[in-house]
């Protein structure tokens, strides 16, 4: 696979993670449980979500409004009407998407296989009261949640490497070749 491929293949992967994210959070705003009950959380907010707080319900709506937006982002990246949208913005949201996704995924903020291996492992043990529940959600997490954040954020920041790649001085014709129209 060129390297041209392997970024169009991040930009399209990133909508698609964003369609994925995004039709599970309009589920759960509709009120199906779509994984809702694997969510990490701590209990008192797994509660509250699993309850159908309104806060949740909200929230739901609003990051399923966020995955549509995600999915223009990413296909502004390798599509012509993509051209229209400046490139810093495009940049600075792949890149910030990418980071934060990946970081997500590590773990340094709690959650990610770093934080799992620890719950799983007794090296930072749970409340006793939630012990069970936190083995299970660390474990969904690190066979769910974690490698799912590291595609996604990895397709972000590919994404943003094309952009950067591509250079903010491509031809018109530059920019047709890189989105796969050849002159006849």
């Amino acid at each position: 696979m060129s390297r041209t491929d392997r970024a169009r293949a991040g930009a399209y992967g990133a909508a698609a993670c964003a369609v994925a994210y995004g039709s599970m959070k309009l589920a759960q705003a509709l009120g199906a449980n779509a994984l809702a009950d694997k969510d990490p959380l701590p209990p008192h907010l797994r509660e509250q979500l699993l309850a159908r707080d309104p806060l949740f319900v909200a929230s739901h709506w609003v990051l399923a409004g966020a995955a549509v937006v995600g999915v223009l982002v990413a296909l502004a990246t390798v599509r012509p009407w993509g051209a229209r949208v400046p490139r810093r913005l495009l940049l600075t949201i792949t890149w910030t998407l990418g980071i934060f996704m990946i970081t997500r995924s590590i773990g340094v903020v709690g959650f990610g296989f770093v934080g799992d291996a620890l719950v799983l492992t007794g090296v930072r043990p749970p409340p006793v009261e939630h012990a069970a529940l936190a083995r299970t959600l660390a474990r969904w997490d690190l066979l769910l949640w974690s490698p799912f954040f590291l595609l996604w954020g990895v397709c972000w920041a590919t994404a943003g490497w094309r952009l950067y790649r591509r250079g903010p001085h491509a031809s018109a014709q530059e920019r047709q070749d890189s989105h796969g129209h050849h002159r006849g």
